[in-house]
């Protein structure tokens, strides 16, 4: 078995913890993760033409990673789908399709088939709101997606505001999906980056998506880049793929 490298990342749109918009900051953090699969959020602006707030070019060529085109979003300078962006080093993209997610706030997820090295992997990157309940209907149409797919392995990923554990737990429909994958549901505090307290931000491995290694990326220029740090993992896959996406 080899591990590709996942993360999920909330840049807040850009600013950091010292109230300065600085994308380019933002950009070597993601570089710092050194990761294969990249679920962003928050990487457009919330009001007028939601523009994105990176340089997808500059964001190529820092950091060797490739956003994931959407046909559907809020707007034609906008990055990604509600803000959420996903981004892929050396993987084959079948379908990426941007779904809403129910609930009170407008909020979205990407939901994208991808094969690397010839395996396949779903990937689910989401936001889900501020609301229990509304989080509690997000998380219900997450597992729909998980069980409306061929069978493949399923990754899940994103900032989804919740800290509880146990049965307050919004995300408690998701559970069914992780009764047959080791560690899956680990969390680590995310939030706020200066003095993490909540575990806000959850990689879920589903359908045999083996994750391990659950971490902060906790360097200084992270605390400072974002009121999130971004977290990180090891995603199991088969035995050809990590040669096959970083060869030597």
């Amino acid at each position: 078995m080899s591990e590709l490298i996942v993360s999920s990342y909330n840049i807040h749109k850009g600013v950091g913890t010292d109230m300065r918009r600085d994308p380019a900051r933002t950009v070597q953090v993601i570089a710092e993760l050194g990761a294969d699969i990249v679920a962003l959020q928050e990487v457009d602006r919330r009001f007028g033409d939601r523009r994105g707030v990176l340089d997808p070019d500059i964001l190529r060529e820092t950091t060797g990673l490739e956003p994931v085109a959407l046909t559907d979003r809020l707007g034609a300078r906008a990055h990604g789908w509600h803000g959420n962006l996903l981004l892929l080093r050396g993987a084959e993209v079948e379908e990426a399709r941007a779904v809403t997610l129910p609930g009170l706030e407008p909020r979205g997820a990407i939901v994208a088939d991808i094969r690397v090295a010839g395996q396949p992997l779903r990937i689910i990157a989401a936001h889900l709101g501020l609301l229990h309940q509304s989080r509690l209907l997000q998380a219900r149409f997450l597992s729909r997606e998980i069980e409306g797919g061929d069978g493949r392995p399923t990754l899940v990923m994103g900032d989804f505001n919740e800290w509880r554990l146990g049965a307050g737990c919004s995300l408690m429909p998701l559970r069914r999906e992780l009764r047959a994958v080791k560690r899956s549901a680990a969390t680590i505090a995310s939030f706020p980056a200066q003095m993490p307290v909540l575990p806000l931000d959850r990689i879920i491995g589903c359908r045999r998506a083996q994750i391990e290694g659950l971490r902060c990326h906790d360097s200084a220029l992270a605390r400072k880049a974002s009121d999130h740090l971004p977290i990180t993992a090891e995603l199991r896959l088969g035995q050809s793929v990590q040669q096959a996406i970083r060869p030597a």
